[in-house]
């Protein structure tokens, strides 16, 4: 999921600096950041990182050592991968959005459509998904989700029975 969007770099040596609003860096064992690097997922170890604001925290990421390279980075999105995280760290429908987009597979239906949205109105969360059929409402939730597939950006789930028909 998104954490974040770097900005320029931070001095000469190659520190970023990352608008975000999460911890998962505190809180990470060995903290590392995804980045879409030419339409390819790639993880970047945190070598420090430090708080300059509520919102912005400077990152020297390893490998990036002087302000050229930390140059490449400016304005590109950082994620961090949901798997890593614990279930009650997740910030809710925010951690859903970054599945805007995917495709829906059902194992007995096939392609659903793509999420368009995401319903946080109520309790229980759900996906707007828009297809051939038109658009209808999916939970997003444990059991109907059997696996989702951040590369290939599809999400596998198993239709409850009936669900299609109302």
């Amino acid at each position: 999921f998104k954490i974040g969007q770097f900005a320029k770099p931070h001095g000469i040596k190659g520190e970023l600096s990352l608008f975000s609003g999460s911890d998962v860096l505190e809180e990470a064992e060995d903290p590392y950041i995804v980045c879409d690097i030419d339409g390819i997922l790639v993880p970047f170890f945190v070598e420090s990182f430090r708080y300059k604001s509520d919102s912005v925290i400077l990152v020297k990421l390893e490998g990036v050592d002087d302000e050229r390279a930390a140059r490449e980075f400016a304005n590109r999105m950082a994620f961090y991968p949901i798997g890593e995280m614990n279930e009650d760290e997740l910030p809710g429908a925010v951690a859903w959005d970054h599945l805007l987009g995917y495709e829906v597979v059902d194992e007995r239906y096939g392609n659903l459509g793509k999420v368009t949205g995401i319903e946080d109105s109520t309790l229980n969360i759900l996906f707007r998904i828009e297809g051939e059929k038109g658009e209808f409402l999916f939970p997003a939730a444990e059991g109907p989700i059997r696996a989702i597939d951040t590369v290939g950006k599809k999400v596998s789930v198993s239709v409850p029975e009936g669900l299609l028909d109302l």
